[in-house]
């Protein structure tokens, strides 16, 4: 997403995206479609002239919303610590923060919801549960987001490539979320806010990762790839301790006080539309 789509009228209400990424790139076309303006905020430009966090605070004190997304580091969340002060000002302006399911840790499989106590493993994780605390004293929604897939971001590429696995881990399970999903979700939560609230944003049906490769290989009409056990994967670190945390992600909180409904309720739905949508481009 550039730093700026299309021309910012006045009288237009405006988005201004800290982290201009994949998931804020959705809502940001979403916005848009509906007469808003959007600038997008890199912590590193792109290219030249787009916005950076310290060219933000105007922005800031002009936005309707503000969703923020960059990712803390080990100084902290980056946004805050540049702009905390624009954005105590920010008063009227709706704040989202995507934060990660990544803080509930491993539940063994259980369900996790948004009041059980955050008990995040990885240095990652913890940077997020405490960037979340900052967010939330500004009186930012949170948004914890699953492992994100959608166009350019599924199976189908490494399958076509012939360099896809399928990770035998009996009992691991993963809940996902499209962005189409967390768009709709972010929209609904901007109608109806609710500062400082907690929202998991995730799919109906948390599955292995091997049942979603296999029904991506046969959407493309393809043998299933090799099955590897997990201690024989010779996976990195991060992947490692990504399958190390097994958990089910509710969904139930958001979709009782948003009226959120999923477009894409499991990873069939969502790979069969993200299939269609690659195909479409190529063609």
């Amino acid at each position: 997403m550039p730093e700026t789509e299309g021309e910012t009228k006045a009288e237009a209400p405006l988005l201004v995206c800290l982290g201009a990424g994949y998931v804020a790139g959705y809502l940001a076309r979403r916005l848009k479609a509906q007469g808003w303006g959007i600038v997008g905020v890199r912590r590193t430009p792109q290219h030249p002239g787009e916005i950076t966090l310290e060219q933000a605070a105007p922005f800031i004190g002009e936005a309707r919303a503000i969703l923020a997304s960059i990712p803390p580091g080990e100084g902290g969340d980056p946004a805050l610590s540049v702009q905390g002060e624009a954005l105590a000002k920010a008063e009227g302006a709706w704040i989202g923060y995507l934060s990660t399911t990544g803080v509930y840790g491993d539940r063994a499989g259980r369900w996790a919801f948004e009041d059980d106590p955050p008990t995040p493993q990885s240095p990652e994780a913890r940077r997020r549960a405490a960037a979340e605390q900052g967010w939330r004293a500004l009186g930012a929604h949170v948004f914890r987001l699953p492992g994100v897939y959608g166009p350019g971001r599924s199976p189908f590429a490494k399958l076509k490539a012939g360099l896809e696995r399928l990770i035998d881990k009996p009992g691991q399970v993963f809940s996902r979320a499209h962005p189409e999903d967390i768009a709709a979700a972010l929209a609904l939560a901007m109608e109806r806010p609710n500062p400082g609230r907690i929202y998991n944003i995730c799919d109906d049906e948390p599955a292995p990762s091997a049942a979603v490769v296999a029904h991506a290989a046969k959407l493309l009409g393809l043998p299933p790839p090799p099955l590897v056990g997990f201690e024989e994967a010779d996976l990195n670190p991060m992947a490692r301790r990504f399958y190390s945390e097994c958990k089910r992600v509710s969904n139930a909180r958001a979709k009782a006080e948003l009226g959120w409904r999923l477009i894409y309720p499991t990873y069939r739905e969502g790979l069969r539309a993200i299939l269609q949508a690659e195909s479409a481009a190529q063609s």
